[in-house]
């Protein structure tokens, strides 16, 4: 019996997925539990539109991910940071504080746990950073310390 999931299902598949079961299990177990539909024409279309709409919501989803990514990579990011006289500052540069830089000089809203600062920031410079957006997108983000 073939059936589409609806929901993911542990040791069988991912939800809308078209799978092979014995009929009892689809019939006594996936079916009644809402887990799974029959795989008969009405439904099989119903995948297939399914389909195209997460398709079309991904291409667009990917397309904001690229303008983002072009906005980080357009001109360097400016934190300011308090410093002693020898020039370290206290402390360090946190991603909080990039996060932050990014929604004030770039208008857009990234979470902190995505930035993964590449070097330990204690002093004045020139830093690298990495924004991670998930399916393999990520991209290098420059940052200056400056002295505030």
């Amino acid at each position: 019996m073939q059936v589409i999931l609806i929901q993911d299902v542990n040791n069988l598949g991912g939800a809308n997925e078209l799978v092979t079961v014995k009929n009892g299990y689809g019939r006594n177990y996936l079916i009644p539990k809402k887990l799974a539909v029959e795989a008969n024409p009405s439904n099989m279309k119903m995948l297939q539109e399914r389909m195209k709409q997460q398709a079309k919501k991904e291409a667009k989803l990917l397309a904001e991910i690229n303008n983002v990514i072009a906005a980080l990579r357009d001109g360097m990011l400016k934190i300011g940071a308090k410093t002693g006289t020898s020039g370290k500052i206290f402390g360090s540069v946190t991603s909080v504080q990039i996060a932050r830089a990014i929604r004030e000089q770039k208008g857009y809203e990234i979470d902190r746990r995505r930035i993964t600062i590449l070097d330990e920031v204690k002093e004045l410079g020139t830093f690298k950073a990495k924004v991670d957006f998930g399916n393999g997108n990520e991209t290098e983000l420059e940052f200056e310390v400056i002295a505030e």
